[in-house]
């Protein structure tokens, strides 16, 4: 009787521990798939106005969100996950997600950078203090499209589209949550 008690822990154990390594493996796939798609994102928003190199060389920080996912039906939401940089060094994950009202049908991939013009900005972000309301818009990617744009309250956003179509009169907001790697 004994040494089933003690048979029967072990395999809890080590059905336990077969688990966690699992998920901490699939969490880390999710990981470098996100980190490789933000890569491929900042080439992709370069490649289109060759002038966003120097908001990346030279931004505080930024984040790199490569995948949104956005869709509607009068009433709307879109999330993504993306990498934090700071300095040029990733430092951490965030996500995005957003709630918006009004007229809206449809569904649309986009790619979203938003760049930190100092520290104070990028700790607000890190903190969790920080989201766009209904009136915060993103500039659309076009070759030059950065030139002439300044940052408002340390802040610089610019989208991209992947594909999809949305037909779109609503307010809403960006909602952010912010983890250092060393925190995961």
């Amino acid at each position: 009787m004994y040494l089933r008690t003690i048979a029967r822990k072990a395999s809890i154990s080590l059905a336990v521990t077969v688990f966690f390594s699992f998920a901490a493996t699939a969490q880390h796939a999710k990981d470098e798939r996100v980190i490789n798609d933000s890569k491929r994102a900042k080439e992709e928003f370069v490649q289109t106005d060759p002038l966003m190199k120097s908001l990346f060389d030279n931004s505080y920080g930024y984040v790199l969100f490569p995948n949104v996912g956005k869709g509607a039906i009068g009433i709307g939401g879109a999330i993504g996950n993306g990498i934090v940089f700071e300095k040029g060094q990733m430092i951490g994950a965030a996500k995005l997600k957003q709630l918006s009202v009004g007229f809206q049908l449809g569904g649309q991939a986009y790619r979203q950078v938003i760049f930190f013009e100092d520290e104070a900005a990028l700790q607000r972000f890190k903190e969790n203090n920080f989201e766009f309301a209904a009136q915060a818009s993103a500039v659309a990617v076009t070759k030059g499209a950065s030139a002439n744009i300044k940052y408002r309250d340390g802040v610089m956003v610019f989208s991209q589209q992947k594909g999809g179509l949305m037909y779109e009169a609503s307010i809403g907001g960006q909602k952010f949550d912010y983890a250092s790697f060393s925190e995961e």
